[in-house]
């Protein structure tokens, strides 16, 4: 059963505290769980205000399957991220075969 990963590298433009960080990545994660049928979560730690990694987790009996859903969080990420004060830096994703 294939497994996919999206790893999401965040710049937050405006973020001048830890509050404004969290705000915006959760927005995102929030935006993106709901939309999709994907497992969602912050990857790193707060240590910088500007900066944030998310993780992206999706399985399902069709290969293809996870690669489209995967496409599809990606195209949404980059729609949503300006709304949020972000910008994305770096996506990455791949395919993990039992």
């Amino acid at each position: 059963m294939p497994i996919g990963r999206l790893t999401i590298e965040l710049h937050i433009e405006h973020a001048q505290s830890l509050k404004d960080r969290r705000q915006a990545v959760r927005s995102l994660k929030d935006k993106l769980r709901h939309g999709f049928n994907i497992g969602v979560a912050e990857l790193d730690d707060a240590s910088l205000w500007n900066r944030a990694t998310i993780g992206v987790v999706a399985i399902s009996a069709s290969r293809d399957y996870v690669l489209g859903l995967l496409q599809q969080v990606e195209d949404a990420a980059h729609r949503l991220a300006p709304g949020l004060g972000a910008e994305i830096l770096d996506a990455s994703a791949d395919l993990m075969e039992e």
